[in-house]
């Protein structure tokens, strides 16, 4: 199968191609490598992909020294022309759309560049499947999407109207742009609402490399709502299983959907939505002490009060992928804290960049 994988110099898109490559899947990866966050850890991640930093040049190709089966373009999802010439050339029999402006905090300063990459980039995803007969689409949204919802456990179900930050806006907005594609065109749509993923070539902004790099250089850590919030942490293989098994299952109609009593993650059209997370939910305080304790280091802490846009607690209700494809995340937290500060300590620590 050939699959467009967008953001494959992103910490989930990274893993994704490799595992799909791995497994002898035909991957093109998109990435516009922006600058959110140290764009060294970028290329990185690119380069064990095979796909060298001296050989990418913006909208040329660029082939793996590593995988026959793989090759990367730098582009930018928000240029429509140039993205309808890629999707032309390309024909596509899947796309996983992965690449979006992340974070939070940062959509409070920078509201701009969240329209633009997860808006009008998503738009043109849409398009380009709809103007070349591509079927097979996933793409992430976000557990941000329950915003204010403290119905716990988080359920695909669940009304989602009263989100708490531009980046939640978007992703829901990309739930119901994908749904009206699913039923104006027939293109199978998955959404997958991830829940705080971590892992090995994680992202630099997100509590497990902020926590780690301070306990390690003796910096004291920020500790938001005075430590009182958990969150479905998730280590990255067991989001990689969920997310293959959806792009080898693409959405159906639910022939038995009421319009009368809708449920809101499926339809008469093509559309289904997930969860994928742990169905753990573990407090932050206890996150912060698994970490101490591999690490052999006691962090300082700075207690602040919560941030804006922020919520509390997550908790994902994963049944959905567990009754259609038995999905199960099975990486215990200190199995996976262990391999992301083993990895940790050989790429910062070891000075092991591109």
């Amino acid at each position: 199968m050939k699959i467009l994988v967008t953001g494959t110099a992103g910490f989930i898109g990274f893993h994704l191609a490799k595992k799909l490559l791995a497994r002898g899947d035909e991957v093109v990866g998109l990435d516009n490598i922006n600058d959110y966050y140290d764009v060294n850890l970028k290329y990185g991640r690119l380069n064990e992909l095979g796909i060298k930093k001296e050989n990418i040049k913006e909208n040329i190709f660029t082939y793996s020294i590593k995988y026959p089966k793989h090759k990367f373009i730098q582009l930018d999802l928000s240029n429509k022309k140039d993205m309808e010439i890629f999707f032309k050339e390309e024909k596509f029999d899947a796309v996983c759309n992965l690449a979006a402006q992340a974070g939070v905090r940062y959509s409070l300063s920078n509201p701009d560049v969240y329209i633009q990459s997860n808006i009008v980039g998503f738009l043109n995803i849409l398009e380009g499947c709809r103007q070349n007969g591509i079927k097979n689409l996933s793409y992430a949204s976000s557990s941000s999407v329950y915003g204010l919802n403290q119905s716990q456990p988080f359920k695909t179900t669940d009304k989602t109207e009263h989100q708490v930050s531009l980046y939640a806006a978007t992703k829901k907005s990309n739930e119901m742009m994908a749904h009206t594609y699913a039923h104006l065109y027939g293109i199978q749509t998955t959404g997958l609402r991830f829940f705080t993923v971590y892992g090995p070539w994680g992202r630099p902004d997100m509590a497990p490399m902020l926590f780690t790099d301070a306990i390690l250089n003796d910096k004291p850590i920020k500790v938001f709502n005075n430590g009182q919030m958990s969150r479905d942490f998730t280590y990255i293989d067991d989001i990689i299983e969920g997310i293959i098994k959806v792009i080898d299952n693409p959405a159906i109609p639910n022939t038995n959907w009421n319009p009368e009593d809708p449920d809101i993650s499926t339809s008469l059209a093509p559309y289904k939505l997930y969860n994928i997370g742990n169905n753990s939910p573990l407090p932050l305080m206890s996150f912060i002490e698994t970490l101490e304790n591999v690490l052999n280091k006691k962090a300082e802490k700075i207690f602040m009060p919560m941030q804006d846009g922020d919520v509390i607690s997550t908790y994902a209700d994963v049944s959905g992928l567990i009754n259609d494809f038995g999905y199960k995340p099975n990486t215990s937290l200190q199995d996976g804290i262990g391999r992301f500060i083993e990895w940790y300590k050989t790429y910062y620590m070891e000075k092991k960049h591109v």
